[in-house]
């Protein structure tokens, strides 16, 4: 095992770190805006101990004839990534692995798109490294897409290359360590770079979950947004979402209870009535907020992992952000072309948001909250409560807002840019998520009818929520 690195070197220092290590040899195929990678590794010297081949196929046509073409007509993806690491890889395995004993080998591969001249574009893109840990050994694989930050296209450029030597690095020094490999990853590019997605598979990885490495995206704030499967997998919204309407719930899923597959059949039921469209046409999700979770690092990881294993078990895709205003999120997905957004809190959230912006900036501190949001034409819905220590239900038209904006919030209301949702179940409001929790926690009878059936099994057999059980030992 190398030794971990403990400072923090410049990309020029990783570069030729890399270059002096005879043991790592491999090729560079870069598209668009990234081939400043492979040259951060020619210009400190001593390449050849470390590079094979580098190519760039720039031309659609010529890159077509290597790598085959792309039906949806996108060059920038996902697809077009794994079919350059699998040309690259497999070509490199079949000339070169027999004749440089001692070798473990890698291929890089990216395509990007900066900022074009007009600057009508976002620069973003794909990038990924297949690798062996040791020799002769199994290829594994580090897959990320970043969006780059900066406002002009060199500069674009010149972050794809030190993104690339980071992703390098981390893969063959950082292998070990999973909070050092993400963090690395943005040495030198603090502001520069933001990266969304992450995947990391292979044997050599298997005791990883992809969920956890995306929540410590987050959680090491390279991103606001990042997302994963029902099936547990990373995603992203340029693959999956890609001008799609999407609904997001929002919740603290501790537990997750029948309240919550309301929640989400109702807003789903609301939102396709008031855009005419099909439930088959729109993309549900639950949200987990950060700032939801423990307060210190190992007790909010916990956290997530128990939310992450019951909602993947609910068979929802879910979004993990870092921010309070929702902007973040509303801004991933409007950069994907989603045209129809719906987001859904509960009206004690709503209560909550509001009350905060009002009270910390009484001049327009709720039009500030909102505004943005409103003018992206977003549909806000809102599931009702009870009212604390009464059976009277609580919604958006009966919320109790302060005085100096209730005009204010009377026009959000009358313009329908918050909307109660329908046909709700009111026989299940009485329940409640943290009631629920003390009662899986102390064992006490009857709190399985609280919960969705399929989540039962599954909160015993892992002891999740502080079920006191014979705690099993599970890899994340």
């Amino acid at each position: 095992m190398e030794k971990q690195q403990e400072r923090k070197l410049d990309t020029d220092q990783k570069a030729l770190e890399v270059n002096l290590n005879p043991s790592i040899y491999g090729t560079f195929a870069e598209i668009g805006a990234g081939q400043e990678v492979a040259r951060y590794f020619f210009k400190v010297g001593a390449a050849a101990g470390t590079i094979a081949k580098t190519m760039s196929a720039y031309d659609k046509t010529y890159s077509d004839c290597i790598y085959g073409e792309e039906l949806t007509g996108r060059y920038v993806c996902e697809s077009r990534l794994h079919k350059m690491l699998d040309h690259e890889y497999n070509q490199l395995i079949d000339r070169l692995s027999e004749k440089m004993p001692g070798c473990r080998f890698f291929a890089f591969a990216d395509t990007i798109s900066a900022l074009n001249y007009h600057r009508t574009n976002i620069g973003h893109g794909w990038l990924g490294i297949r690798f062996q840990t040791r020799e002769n050994g199994p290829a594994n694989e580090l897959v990320i897409h970043a969006r780059m930050k900066d406002n002009n296209p060199q500069l674009q450029s010149k972050a794809v290359g030190v993104l690339g030597v980071n992703m390098v690095y981390a893969c063959f020094y950082f292998k070990d360590d999973t909070d050092q490999f993400i963090k690395s990853l943005q040495d030198h590019l603090k502001n520069r770079v933001v990266i969304d997605m992450i995947r990391i598979s292979g044997p050599d990885f298997e005791h990883l979950d992809n969920r956890v490495l995306n929540y410590q995206l987050v959680q090491h704030r390279l991103t606001d947004v990042a997302m994963f499967s029902s099936e547990g997998d990373s995603l992203h919204a340029s693959e999956k979402f890609y001008k799609k309407p999407v609904v997001v719930v929002r919740g603290n899923y501790k537990p997750p209870t029948v309240v919550t597959q309301d929640v989400f059949k109702t807003s789903l039921e609301s939102f396709c009535k008031d855009h005419e469209l099909d439930e088959e046409e729109v993309a549900t999700l639950a949200e987990i907020n950060v700032n939801t979770l423990g307060k210190d690092l190992i007790s909010a990881r916990e956290e997530f992992k128990e939310r992450a294993e019951v909602l993947c078990a609910l068979g929802y895709d879910t979004i993990i952000t870092n921010t309070n205003n929702h902007m973040s999120m509303v801004k991933y997905f409007g950069e994907q072309k989603v045209e129809k957004f719906g987001l859904v809190i509960g009206v004690r959230q709503l209560l909550e948001l509001i009350n905060e912006r009002y009270y910390q900036n009484q001049e327009g501190g709720l039009l500030n909250a909102f505004g943005e949001l409103f003018t992206r034409k977003i549909s806000l819905y809102t599931y009702p409560a009870l009212q604390f220590g009464s059976n009277e239900i609580m919604n958006s038209k009966n919320l109790p807002v302060p005085n100096g904006i209730q005009y204010l919030y009377k026009f959000l209301l009358d313009s329908e840019l918050i909307r109660d949702l329908e046909n709700y179940n009111p026989d299940t409001l009485h329940i409640m998520p943290d009631e629920v929790l003390n009662m899986i926690r102390n064992n006490v009878d009857g709190w399985e009818k609280y919960i969705p059936s399929k989540l039962v099994t599954v909160i015993k057999e892992k002891c999740l929520f502080g079920y006191p059980c014979q705690r099993m030992h599970f890899e994340y």
